[in-house]
Order: C-alpha cells, then structure tokens, then sequence
C-alpha cells in the first residue's frame, strides 16, 4: 500500500512496536532506526486496515519529511479546486447526486413512482436505509480481515494461531484473549486493537493508536 493513501500506521521491528501515529512521523522513526540498525527488519502496517505499507526511505531524514510534506500539500491544492474551481452551469446547482442508469421490473418502478417523493427520492432512501442496515455486519467483517491479515504477518508461527484464528471469525473474544496471551506484547495488542469490532466493541481511532513506546534510534 502507497504510504500516500494511508491516514495512520504502526511500525513494528521484529516483533516490538516502534512507532505509530501519522505516516509522516512514522517514516522518520524507521528511517531513524534502520540507520541505527541497518539489519533490522521492520514492518509497516495501516492502522484501519493492516495492509503493509511501504515508504520511500531515499535521502536523509528531512527529504523524507519534505516528500510527504509535498504530497500533502499537493492532495490539499486538489481538494481545494473541488468542486467550487469548476464553472458553474446553468440551471439548479447539483446537491451532490450522480445520475446513474437503474434497471428494475415495472412493478418496481411502479411502486417507486406511488411513493412520496418519487422514485429518486425513494431510491436514496432506501440506499441509506439499506447501508446503516449492513454497517454493523461490515465492520465485523473488515475487522476480522485486517486482524488476521496482521497475525497472518506478525504471529503466523506463534503458539495457537490457528485456534486464535479460529476464534477470530468466530467472534470468540474470550477464547481469542486467551489464546493471545502468550503472544510479544505488542504484536498481541496491536491484533487485539484490530480485532476489537469483530468481536462488537467499539474499536480505536486509527488515527490515534494506544500509546506506544518511543521510536529507538
């Protein structure tokens, strides 16, 4: 995953946390500790999705700075032009809504067209309806994804993964604990954080991870 796109991550060296927050400060402390350590194997993983990502660790601690930096500053210009840069046309402004082509059966469409509102108004209605509907089973299923593709990564070889996997997707916090527990602190708590939303609990801001121990240098 291009660092870029990432809001949050985690660095972890062997199986030890050292840095997390924004990716930004986050690639300076591995640079910092790659130069300290330069045969240390350290891995980078986004905070709401545990896909590794990848930094560009060219130049010295300031260029890698300045790279995001620069990348922020351009996202920001983008933002900036949407949508009120673009000449306005004649007519009602748009509210926001893409028009889309939508095939139903007549009686659907005649059923649509009785509503209150009319068919497009009934549509966004049931949309929404629909997606809060499906939110809690989503972020059940995101987090089991992201919490066993950071044990997949992190813990493949610990004691009782595969129980600990099993446990997982079946939305078994205590068994899950339990079989963590022997697990490298860190690497145990970070996959406890991402699995929190398997299991119902409300799971951390990705981006303002648990406090985490200063990056070594």
């Amino acid at each position: 995953m291009n660092a870029t796109t990432v809001r949050a991550c985690t660095a972890f060296a062997d199986a030890r946390r050292l840095a997390a927050g924004a990716v930004r400060d986050v690639a300076r402390a591995v640079r910092l500790h790659l130069d300290a350590h330069p045969d240390a194997s350290v891995l980078v993983f986004d905070n709401a999705t545990a896909c590794p990502v990848e930094f560009d660790l060219r130049g010295t601690v300031d260029d890698i700075a300045a790279r995001f930096d620069e990348t922020a500053g351009a996202h920001a210009d983008a933002d900036a032009l949407e949508p009120s840069a673009r000449p306005r046309g004649p007519g009602r402004p748009k509210l926001g809504v893409t028009a889309r082509e939508v095939t139903l059966l007549p009686r659907h469409w005649d059923w649509l067209a009785a509503q209150p509102g009319g068919a497009s108004v009934t549509l966004r209605k049931l949309v929404e309806a629909a997606s809060r509907a499906a939110q809690g089973p989503d972020r059940r299923r995101e987090a089991q994804e992201a919490a066993y593709r950071f044990m997949s990564a992190m813990a493949g070889d610990a004691p009782g993964f595969e129980e600990a996997a099993r446990a997982l997707f079946a939305a078994d916090a205590v068994r899950f604990a339990t079989l963590t527990q022997p697990w490298p602190a860190d690497v145990r708590d970070f996959a406890r954080e991402l699995a929190r939303a398997a299991f119902g609990m409300t799971p951390p801001s990705a981006d303002a991870p648990s406090p985490t121990p200063e990056a070594v240098a």
